[in-house]
């Protein structure tokens, strides 16, 4: 079946997936006068997650959604950034205030959970609604496609229900060699100073991003096989023993950590893929471009997607458009958006793959660059390189 394309106008959107895209796109369209029905898998919403470092791209959009004042008063201002060896060396450091003036935004670290409850309760303060416990399946996307003018699929990078309906199983997300432990820690006192600490080595690494008030969320990455049917706890416990003679700060995580908080990911990403889109069905977000976390792009490109396409959307509608006499077919609004995405994204997709390389290289292989590229997001960047790409597209 093909849906009718030459939509006048997009009234009504249906979003797949309360995520942080999810939730933003739907604050926004509401915000700009659409109607929206929201779709989630689970009963509430997840903070699987432990923390996001909001990169002055995101806080472009988030103060777009008018939530960036909220942000700020839970989030922590990180002030450098800086890498280490695995015996605590420094090696290189990005002054990340520097950064900030150039791109005229602050960078945030956030708690996942903190950050998805400024984003619920700003839905439901506008009067949206999210449908909890809506098993979706690939087959009922066409449905729901005729009942709304846009379907829109923003439900996470592993398991998306829109993204099998958009290319059945010909995509599927792909291990890309290390795990990730991630969790949340309180430390006494100002032990971390608003900084972002990333440790490297023996094809390890140990991140530990200050939040405020002695809070900080981190995450321990090392190469391995892919192995799902292994107890988490031997995971839990690899870590530790991996990491004993790491530097102090390292060691105070383990020993502080929240066990409620912990979490194993083994780690995927996406290729680049050669559409988002058929008819009136789109995805975005990680659905569409899941970087690896190295990239540091992951939720920032999916706020970005919110904006670009609301405003898209917006010009879609416009009397002015049609006064113009531009086009009102939707297909033609939906590869626009593609077209401006897709060179930024597979831009952070590269970067979190070749960075990922750099990282879990085990001594003497030649096939990993010992030199970063210099788009590389990363305290061997500088601060005019990284302004360059991450508000590459967006107001000045």
């Amino acid at each position: 079946m093909v849906i009718n394309m030459k939509i006048k106008s997009v009234q009504h959107i249906a979003i797949i997936g309360a995520g942080v895209a999810g939730l933003a796109l739907a604050i926004l369209a509401i915000k700009k006068g659409y109607r929206v029905s929201v779709y989630e898998a689970n009963a509430g919403i997840s903070t699987m997650g432990a923390g996001i470092t909001l990169w002055p791209n995101a806080m472009f959009v988030l103060k777009e959604l008018g939530l960036d004042k909220a942000v700020l008063k839970k989030g922590g201002l990180p002030a450098f950034m800086q890498q280490y060896d695995n015996e605590g060396q420094l090696k290189a450091e990005l002054d990340i205030k520097e950064l900030n003036t150039l791109c005229g935004y602050s960078s945030v670290s956030i708690l996942r959970r903190d950050l998805m409850a400024i984003l619920e309760n700003q839905l439901v303060a506008l009067g949206g609604k999210i449908q909890f416990s809506s098993m979706i399946k690939a087959q009922d996307i066409e449905a729901i496609a005729k009942d709304v003018d846009l379907v829109v699929g923003a439900d996470g990078r592993m398991r998306s229900v829109v993204r099998e309906y958009l290319f059945d199983d010909a995509v599927s997300p792909r291990y890309q060699g290390f795990v990730n432990i991630i969790g949340t820690a309180q430390l006494e006192g100002n032990a971390l100073a608003n900084v972002i600490q990333d440790y490297r080595g023996d094809a390890a690494r140990f991140g530990i991003v200050s939040v405020k008030g002695g809070h900080c969320y981190w995450a321990a990455a090392w190469t391995t096989q892919l192995d799902k049917e292994r107890p988490v706890t031997s995971w839990y416990e690899e870590m530790h023993e991996r990491f004993k003679a790491w530097p102090e700060r390292v060691k105070a995580i383990l020993n502080h950590y929240e066990p409620a908080s912990l979490n194993r990911i083994l780690v995927h990403d996406l290729a680049p893929l050669p559409y988002w889109h058929k008819d009136n069905v789109i995805i975005v977000g990680d659905a569409a471009h899941a970087p690896l976390p190295t990239s540091g792009q992951g939720a920032c490109q999916a706020l970005e997607d919110v904006w670009y396409l609301v405003n898209l959307l917006n010009e879609h509608n416009s009397p002015e458009s049609e006064q113009a006499g531009k086009t009102n077919n939707l297909q033609e609004v939906l590869n626009r958006f593609y077209q401006k995405r897709i060179d930024k994204t597979t831009a952070a997709q590269n970067v979190g793959r070749q960075l990922a390389r750099s990282i879990f290289a085990a001594s003497g292989d030649t096939s990993a660059s010992s030199k970063p590229e210099p788009s590389q997001l990363g305290a061997r960047v500088s601060a005019k390189q990284l302004r360059e790409f991450w508000m590459q597209g967006l107001p000045s």
